[in-house]
């Protein structure tokens, strides 16, 4: 998996009043679209319902998919208390963000990205969705915020459904069978112009997103699909007419589409929305290690002992890792300005797979869950061995 080069920011729609757009965040790089994300996949609330709604197994067109679907897309208006000052120094007002979201249960829950709702960590006062009628005609529905996560970036919003009337749940998807070239479209809500649809393909698959606290989103979904501010936390919908993804940013050099959108698999946000209606937070599995990539180069220098894999820098103390006995580096080393920490193991598997990278093994990690058993490949000074290692609960801090 190739990680992105580019820096990373949010993109958000709002101001004074919800029509208005703030400022792009970024000029040059990776902007996340501003998104709310809420999820339903609750097991026993409306599955049966929602997968009811797709009942042909052929493609459809995007015409077919947007008047089919496009009820079950939200706009996610998140009103902020600014406690800040104007140019002229008194007490700036509230001010609004705008995302969109889409329905995943008949019992009123919906999807979005968790920056929608959240700005710099700080939680939205107050949320509410609006729904497309007919014509011009829209419902706005006040909204709960279940739980956010900042590591996948998705959140869980919930409405009362007799306050919205007839919902209408989108299908959920697997993205572990996304195919490089196959058509999608994205629903949201585009510089604040309302249920837009846009078309396109999967450009490619296996991304390496930035969600919003720093952490590695896996198995990103690249797609040409035109997305802008205010696309975060809408549907990447596939030809069948399954959401595949959450769409979440955007490369850029000059802030604006250029053709190169970024989706949160759905599979990483079914985990995490399931975790979210059970409890308000999610847990993910922590090894407890840092470490750097080695590559053929890097290790002819450094006189390592394998060609890839992942060289074991530091351990965390009383972290799965240290209980296991893997051990990191001593000495610092600088290698073309960058620093190596050597002298510590070196995992060149995981499960029987070869990891070419740390990117590969946090990627790993996280497809398990705190509790699971997972066997490392270590090289240990001249010895090499297997270790088993029960994976523990990442701690908030990392």
């Amino acid at each position: 998996m190739k990680k992105l080069r580019s820096g990373v920011g949010v993109f958000v729609s709002g101001g004074v009043s919800i029509l208005l757009l703030l400022a792009l965040l970024v000029v040059f790089g990776v902007l996340p679209v501003k998104t709310h994300q809420t999820t339903v996949y609750a097991p026993g609330s409306s599955g049966s319902t929602t997968t009811a709604a797709l009942t042909t197994s052929g493609s459809l067109t995007a015409s077919q998919i947007y008047q089919k679907y496009s009820a079950g897309v939200v706009e996610v208006l998140a009103t902020y208390s600014s406690g800040g000052q104007d140019l002229f120094g008194m007490p700036s007002g509230p001010s609004q963000a705008l995302g969109s979201g889409f329905v995943v249960s008949n019992d009123g829950y919906i999807l979005t990205n968790a920056h929608v709702v959240t700005d710099n960590g700080q939680a939205a006062n107050s949320v509410s969705v609006v729904f497309k009628g007919a014509a011009s005609q829209t419902k706005t529905v006040t909204a709960k915020v279940v739980g956010v996560d900042q590591t996948s970036d998705v959140a869980l919003l919930k409405i009362d459904p007799s306050s919205a009337g007839k919902l209408d749940p989108l299908v959920l998807g697997d993205s572990s069978k996304v195919q490089v070239g196959e058509p999608v479209v994205a629903i949201g809500n585009p510089l604040g112009f309302d249920f837009s649809l846009t078309e396109g393909v999967v450009s490619a698959t296996n991304r390496n997103l930035q969600s919003p606290n720093g952490s590695t989103i896996s198995n990103g979904i690249q797609t040409d699909a035109a997305i802008n501010e205010g696309n975060s936390g809408g549907p990447l919908i596939d030809s069948s007419g399954r959401v595949i993804g959450i769409n979440e940013q955007i490369a850029s050099q000059s802030g604006g589409n250029q053709g190169l959108g970024f989706a949160v698999p759905i599979d990483t946000a079914k985990n995490a929305m399931t975790q979210l209606e059970q409890t308000g937070t999610v847990k993910y599995a922590w090894l407890g290690i840092a470490g750097q990539t080695i590559t053929p180069d890097v290790a002819k220098t450094l006189n390592l002992k394998a060609a890839q894999g992942v060289l074991v820098a530091q351990v965390t103390s009383g972290s799965p890792a240290a209980k296991a006995g893997i051990t990191g580096g001593q000495t610092q080393v600088v290698l073309q300005n960058q620093q190596w920490v050597t002298g510590g193991d070196i995992i060149t598997a995981i499960n029987g797979e070869p990891l070419s990278s740390m990117d590969a093994l946090q990627a790993a990690i996280s497809t398990h869950k705190p509790g699971d058993v997972v066997t490392l490949s270590v090289i240990s000074g001249s010895s090499t061995k297997n270790v088993q290692v029960t994976l523990g609960v990442r701690p908030q801090t990392f």
